[in-house]
């Protein structure tokens, strides 16, 4: 298995990641932008996977270019899974040292009846939380329960903790695009630079 992510951060340049990730399961390939202007173009192989990559890519205000190919015949666990990592390295590698960002994010998001939260801090201690209170097995083509996987690959690979929950809602649809939308508001935020900490690290320890 190998694993290629290449990019750069810094507090003049755009801030930016390129993806190569190939594994026996799954090849990824790709290219993010932090300070983008919401543009996709997203090929997973699951369509409703698809949908919530091109909300996360325009609430976020990202640029995201992704192309998946994993092994569908067996099951979805791989591409979902492996796309959360290689998204969360991404972003990781897109910051660069860190400096001036806000570190931390939340959003509170509204979609009709569903009410959907999510926290975020670039911390360096990877942790995900996911209550989404799903009671189906999927929510269109995708198995509902590889969602956690995302969130949880995507935490891992960013070091970051992500906390993402459903307070209520009755659409499973809803309940699902609901964290989407709030976790790309949220990692926004968190990204987002502070004139004011230019050249310092959001951090006491002096470490993230």
């Amino acid at each position: 298995m190998t694993k290629k992510v290449r990019g750069a951060g810094s507090a003049k340049r755009t801030r930016r990641a390129t993806i190569n990730r190939q594994t026996t399961e799954t090849q990824i390939r790709g290219k993010l932008v932090i300070d983008g202007k919401g543009k996709y173009d997203i090929r997973t192989g699951i369509r409703f996977f698809d949908h919530m990559l091109e909300l996360f890519t325009r609430h976020g205000g990202f640029d995201l270019t992704l192309r998946a190919t994993g092994d569908l015949d067996v099951d979805q666990h791989h591409t979902v899974e492996d796309v959360g990592i290689a998204l969360g390295e991404a972003t990781l590698r897109a910051l660069g040292d860190r400096k001036g960002i806000n570190r931390a994010g939340y959003f509170v998001m509204p979609m009709d009846e569903t009410l959907g939260v999510a926290a975020i801090d670039l911390s360096g201690r990877p942790h995900a939380v996911v209550d989404l209170k799903l009671k189906v097995e999927r929510v269109g083509d995708l198995q509902s329960e590889l969602i956690a996987d995302f969130f949880d690959g995507f935490a891992s690979a960013a070091r970051a903790n992500v906390h993402v929950v459903v307070l209520y809602g009755r659409s499973s649809h809803h309940h699902v695009e609901a964290v989407f939308k709030a976790f790309a508001r949220a990692l926004r935020v968190a990204c987002a630079r502070d004139a004011r900490m230019a050249k310092m690290l959001p951090s006491t320890k002096g470490l993230l």
